[in-house]
């Protein structure tokens, strides 16, 4: 997979792909506040199709991502420490509220 992510980015060049991840951010966004119209949200078959939708835009900037993380040599284990230190970091936040 990584070949292929590489060959996509070197193809339409760094600069492009950084541009046209914001049309797929603008995607995802437009499909979660189709998602949350309350009218919609308790109708099984809609609430099903709207949340299709919100995968196929999650999948399409995961696409993005990835071609990122390949062209910038960034390893899966950097990410994931640095998430799972933003996540326990937020937890921490909300352990702190108060009640």
């Amino acid at each position: 997979m990584q070949e292929k992510l590489l060959k996509i980015i070197n193809n339409y060049g760094l600069l492009e792909q950084l541009k046209y991840i914001h049309s797929e951010y603008f995607e995802l966004d437009e499909a979660i506040i189709n998602y949350c119209d309350e009218e919609r949200i308790y109708i099984p078959e809609i609430k099903k199709r709207y949340k299709d939708h919100i995968t196929e835009e999650i999948a399409d900037i995961m696409v993005m991502l990835k071609q990122f993380q390949v062209y910038f040599r960034i390893n899966d284990r950097e990410i994931n420490n640095i998430m799972e230190y933003k996540i326990n970091r937020q937890i921490d936040r909300i352990n702190h509220l108060p009640k």
